[in-house]
């Protein structure tokens, strides 16, 4: 097996899936649910599909080193889509489903590509709406068809009727089909991912099948995972953090992939698969820990003051690595772990769960302390699109709480003299498409990666970690001198389950305030046992109790912050901030600039 990895690591994408449908044909590869079963899928239709739907891509007139578009959540046809793309030498550029029209319209005149495949006739009405002003986009690939009836079908195709083109191609020309599908060369560019612009406008990424290997490499020295692992694929498959997971991993190491039905039923499909290894980016961590909190509040009595005095009784396994736990510390864990905890896990599906990852942006040290008592201890990781999604990990449960871990083999870290974390390596991206300008701001003489994020050195049992500070444009400073990380007030309060965000204004003020979202679900369950009257999410805000609530959450979470990061005052958003507004990204981080442009009434009669 040892040599086995070795030759695969040396291959792109698309041949290592070839050497799957040749050693294990009939062994799972992916799985997706179809009228709540699970459907196997096996190497070989996972290497055909995908080489079937290629050759078809070629047949619409799809050239080499081309974008082709795809808009929709994850499922197999997506794959299929990027690895037959990637089998005839073309390149995949993911958009997120909840893009509204004019933001679909502009990644796709960045990508300039000719062909776009989508998931339904939601999407693609996006795409009709806009595809006037596309002149570059050629054909429309759907593939649910429903609906469709009575649509114009010019330049609109079938996914399964682009397999069957390529299938009759490659039976009609098997010489000429073989030729198309030999696959890319490790350094030809293989995804353009698209950054999330939350301070500005998106750019499109290239990715070289090389990095993109070498980030999967790294990943997997701490994961572990084999031909017998499972993962599941629910966050969506445009970012690139998902990629490594759903389909860089799994490829390279012949795990099987299972598609949740969709971000809404994670929980009920992780309680269904219970995957050994899970990736879930700081809101997954939090809407977890929020569920089960209300899950404990509407339990009894009884089971409030079990689960209270087992996190009372369990509070210093929280910051103390398991394996050096004593043997007095293990039998109290046991003991809890029957009573109360082994239901918790069960609740969010993860009790088998033996690597929880958690990596995008940074999480609260209360949340990862949270799930350590659990049992379920979090490893951080960092990384960043332009670095193909992974540079750090936390080696193990040793790791200090908060830290990001240590470079992958084969990857250079080091800090600027501003704390600016440099990378250097082949994960390192081949620049904006389009973009020199950018690129060179990105990326030095040297071939520096220049990330923008400030961090740490930090002592850990593997040596020295990363401790990430903030984002190095976000660092505020008081009308008092005072330096001011905001993701880490912004963090605190939102360990909270009635806070769903939470934005910090500090910079050249003279205190610390902020805005902040309610999470409705909790707020509303809570307001209806207290017996409050409101009507919708801006009559529920109004409400003073409710105000009093959030206050007692803020106060809360300044008990744990220094004097000068204490919320003196906050203002309560009358709505969810949402991706339509311009407010947030796909990725639901905020844009900062937008939200302070946007309220800047309301942050100055806060300081008044």
């Amino acid at each position: 097996m040892p040599d086995q990895a070795t030759d695969l690591a040396q291959l792109p994408l698309p041949q290592q899936l070839r050497h799957w449908a040749r050693t294990r044909p009939n062994d799972t590869a992916l799985r997706q649910k179809l009228y709540g079963i699970w459907q196997p899928i096996a190497w070989a239709e996972y290497e055909r599909q995908s080489r079937w739907f290629g050759l078809g891509l070629l047949q619409l007139g799809l050239l080499p080193r081309q974008c082709l578009a795809v808009l929709g959540e994850n499922c197999k046809e997506w794959v299929y889509a990027e690895m037959g793309a990637a089998m005839v030498g073309a390149i995949t550029a993911g958009v997120y489903p909840t893009s509204p029209g004019p933001e679909v319209e502009y990644l796709l005149a960045l990508s300039e590509a000719p062909i776009i495949v989508c998931e339904d006739q939601e999407q693609l009405d996006k795409v009709l709406g806009i595809r006037h002003n596309l002149p570059h986009l050629r054909s429309v690939i759907v593939i649910d068809p429903r609906g469709l009836r009575h649509y114009d079908r010019d330049g609109l195709h079938e996914f399964t009727d682009i397999v069957a083109l390529g299938r009759a191609y490659e039976e009609n020309h098997p010489q000429e089909a073989a030729r198309a599908t030999e696959g890319p060369g490790m350094d030809d560019i293989g995804l353009m991912v698209f950054t999330s612009g939350s301070t500005g406008k998106p750019k499109a990424a290239m990715m070289s099948w090389r990095g993109l290997g070498c980030a999967a490499r790294g990943l997997n020295t701490v994961l572990r995972c084999t031909e017998h692992s499972s993962l599941v694929s629910y966050l969506p498959l445009c970012h690139v953090a998902e990629q490594m997971f759903s389909i860089h991993i799994p490829v390279a190491t012949g795990a099987v992939v299972n598609f949740a039905e969709s971000l809404r039923t994670i929980q009920e499909d992780l309680r269904e698969l219970a995957p050994r290894i899970f990736f879930g980016v700081p809101r997954i961590w939090e809407k977890f820990h929020s569920s089960m909190q209300t899950k404990i509040r509407e339990s009894g009595a009884l089971r409030r003051w079990i689960y209270e005095r087992a996190m009372q009784d369990l509070a210093q396994h929280g910051v103390q690595p398991r394996s050096t736990w004593s043997l007095a510390q293990r039998a109290r864990w046991n003991l809890w772990y029957v009573l109360v905890l082994r239901s918790l896990l069960n609740f969010i599906g993860l009790r088998r769960c033996e690597v929880a990852v958690s990596s995008g942006a940074p999480i609260a040290p209360d949340i990862l302390k949270f799930f350590r008592i659990l049992g379920l201890p979090i490893r951080e990781a960092y990384g960043l699109t332009e670095a193909s999604g992974a540079t750090t990990m936390q080696p193990s449960e040793l790791s200090p709480v908060g830290t990001v871990g240590v470079p992958y083999p084969g990857i250079e870290v080091r800090l600027a003299d501003d704390g600016e974390i440099l990378i250097r390596g082949d994960v390192v991206f081949r620049g904006y498409y389009k973009n020199e300008d950018a690129t060179r701001e990105a990326v030095d003489a040297e071939g520096w990666l220049h990330t923008g994020d400030v961090a740490r050195w930090e002592d850990g049992p593997a040596g020295r970690e990363l401790r990430i500070i903030d984002r190095k444009k976000d660092i505020m400073i008081t009308a008092g001198g005072k330096n001011i990380t905001p993701s880490e007030i912004e963090n605190a309060m939102k360990c909270s389950p009635y806070v769903k965000e939470a934005i910090v204004v500090a910079d050249r003020r003279r205190f610390v305030s902020a805005l902040i979202q309610i999470d409705f679900e909790n707020v509303s369950k809570w307001a209806t046992d207290q017996g409050l009257i409101f009507t919708n999410f801006r009559s529920l805000v109004e409400n003073p109790t409710v105000r009093e609530l959030v206050q007692r959450e803020v106060d809360a979470a300044n008990a744990h912050m220094p004097q000068v990061q204490q919320v003196r005052k906050f203002h309560l958003f009358v709505k969810e901030l949402d991706h339509d507004d311009g407010e947030v990204t796909a990725t639901m981080k905020v844009k900062r600039k937008s939200i302070y442009e946007k309220y800047a009434e309301v942050i100055e009669a806060i300081y008044v």
